[in-house]
């Protein structure tokens, strides 16, 4: 090999360990750099949120549509970093990617005693409304994976910061199966009736609201039905608002509810004159007027709203799909105002925080100072009816 063959050769291997000691300490130099940005805030990594559902179900397990005992859980749900309120990302198929997707990390069973003391324990130490519970029942052809998310997402999108409780009740989730599902409501309502009994035993809870979908909302006022026949229409004072979306309820049924709760509940009710499933359940129930489907634009209508003693708002305006049954949560706007009505600061509730205290034989909570009992519900005249358009959403605790 002469001599300049040897030359080049060289001259090429020192211009390669030079630019591969330029690449090395580019990439040095890219990790310090990141590493100094996500140090000092600059850049900072993006995980999923991790929100604690607590459970409560009489669905058997591995048979979806069956009666069985009631159960008690705690659940993990994480939101992904990239969510769009008024959603609930899932993959179109396979497992779900957290980045990407709501998922549920994890889900722990635990015995009666066990759900109260943990609730207690995650309301300690909270003030105001955050001290408050928001138990969600869901409605018709729902499934138990699919309640546990909506929950989370309607808690996540509406800032709720209290402690979100879900009542799952034995849903087929099959769009055929309304009869079957309404006869698994029908056999829930002891159990609810109970769950609002211990949860208004809570030493330190706040308030109790409740959020009702579709069929969840008959059981949901049958359970508050049983509750007033049994002295306690409020909760012994704990009951907070109760919200009524797309309701599948009678209107006639919904009279005697109302009558028996006989002005101790604020309740609202989310119609929509554009809600098909509703339409469908009124030609299943022989054309009996749904209270979800009532259009307050309508003499007939408004005349009976007039004497429901509830606040009503107008969903109509809003498009959730073709069926146009879920746009309580799948309207931004609409979950917002939900969770901005919540989260009104109370005046009772001034200087008023949760504490927890061990004892030698269990966990209890009291508060200091105690809460003092909610005042008793105004009745409010249904013809304060709030229309409810995109882009000029009122307050829920505005009046017309």
């Amino acid at each position: 090999m002469n001599v300049s063959v040897l030359f080049h050769f060289a001259k090429f291997f020192r211009v390669a360990l030079m630019l591969g000691a330029c690449a090395a300490l580019a990439s040095c130099a890219n990790d310090l750099t990141s590493s100094a940005m996500d140090m000092f805030g600059s850049s900072p990594a993006v995980h999923p949120q991790n929100m604690p559902i607590f459970v409560v179900s009489t669905r058997r397990d591995g048979d979806a549509g069956a009666q069985g005992g009631t159960k008690y859980a705690l659940t993990q749900i994480s939101i992904p970093p990239s969510h769009q309120a008024g959603v609930i990302e899932a993959p179109t198929f396979g497992k779900p990617n957290p980045q990407k997707h709501f998922a549920i990390v994890a889900s722990e069973g635990m015995s009666g005693d066990r759900f109260r003391k943990e609730l207690a324990s995650h309301i300690s130490g909270r003030v105001g409304s955050s001290r408050d519970i928001l138990l969600y029942v869901h409605g018709f052809n729902t499934s138990l994976e699919e309640a546990r998310l909506r929950l989370a997402q309607i808690v996540y999108d509406g800032r709720f910061s209290g402690v979100p409780v879900l009542f799952t009740w034995p849903s087929k989730a099959n769009l055929f199966s309304y009869v079957s599902d309404k006869d698994s409501a029908t056999s829930s309502r002891d159990a609810l009736e109970k769950v609002l009994s211990d949860l208004s035993a809570l030493p330190d809870v706040g308030r109790i609201h409740i959020l009702a979908h579709s069929m969840g909302s008959w059981l949901a006022m049958e359970a508050l039905r049983e509750n007033a026949i049994a002295g306690h229409p409020d909760l012994d004072g704990r009951l907070g608002d109760v919200m009524l979306a797309a309701p599948d309820l009678d209107l006639n049924v919904f009279k005697q509810q109302m009558a028996r709760l006989d002005g101790h509940a604020r309740v609202s009710v989310f119609v929509s004159h554009a809600d098909r499933a509703l339409s469908l359940s009124s030609s299943l129930a022989g054309d009996r007027q749904r209270v979800g489907a009532l259009d307050p634009s309508k003499p007939r209508d408004r005349a009976e709203l007039d004497h429901l003693g509830v606040r009503v708002y107008d969903m109509s305006s809003f498009s959730g799909g073709i069926i146009n049954h879920g746009v309580y949560a799948d309207a931004p706007d609409v979950i917002r105002s939900i969770g901005a009505h919540l989260a009104e600061p109370r005046q009772e509730d001034a200087n008023t925080v949760a504490v927890i205290h061990a004892d030698q034989d269990q966990d209890a909570t009291t508060s200091a100072p105690n809460t003092p009992p909610a005042p008793a519900a105004p009745s409010v005249p249904s013809s304060q009816v709030a229309p409810m358009s995109q882009g000029q959403l009122p307050p829920m605790s505005e009046t017309n």
